[in-house]
């Protein structure tokens, strides 16, 4: 049985890179190292009236009005609790700032390209959009999140609103 390895199988426009790893549940993250700006404990949040559950509110982060987007609820994934590993990673996405709470971040990994495979097809109602690839590293496995196309989704639209 051949393999193909190429762009074609899905993973076109897959670089390796450096992706910061994190933790929703029980499973593992990744995402580009570059749209990070500063990694930050969890602190009380001001919430905004008529938002989704899964923004918390705001911060005043040295002057910026910055939402802060709760992936474990955005996923989806059950019971959130919040405790010392809980951390808000400080985005920075173009024109702008934006705050996602995780369980925890693990580290910094270079992948290469062979190690990124594309994202698999499942059912229609399961959103994949936001999955770029899935990372191997040894025995670990990292689901890929497009974070940038994540927080500019239509259903993410109301951040504009909240953030202005």
């Amino acid at each position: 049985m051949a393999t193909d390895n190429t762009s074609s199988t899905g993973n076109s426009g897959l670089a390796g890179g450096e992706f910061l790893t994190f933790t929703l549940g029980a499973e593992e993250y990744g995402m580009d190292i570059l749209k990070v700006q500063e990694i930050r404990g969890y602190d009380s949040v001001t919430a905004i009236a008529n938002t989704p559950a899964f923004i918390k509110g705001v911060i005043n982060l040295r002057g910026i009005i910055v939402p802060i987007v709760d992936l474990r609820i955005k996923f989806n994934l059950g019971k959130v609790d919040y405790d010392q590993f809980t951390v808000v990673i400080i985005l920075n996405l173009g024109t702008r700032v934006v705050g996602v709470v995780v369980d925890s971040v693990s580290d910094v990994l270079t992948l290469t390209p062979e190690q990124i495979k594309a994202a698999p097809t499942l059912s229609t109602s399961l959103d994949t959009r936001y999955i770029m690839g899935l990372g191997t590293v040894d025995q670990r496995m990292l689901i890929l999140v497009d974070i940038e196309k994540l927080m500019t989704s239509r259903d993410m639209e109301l951040m504009e609103e909240v953030a202005a």
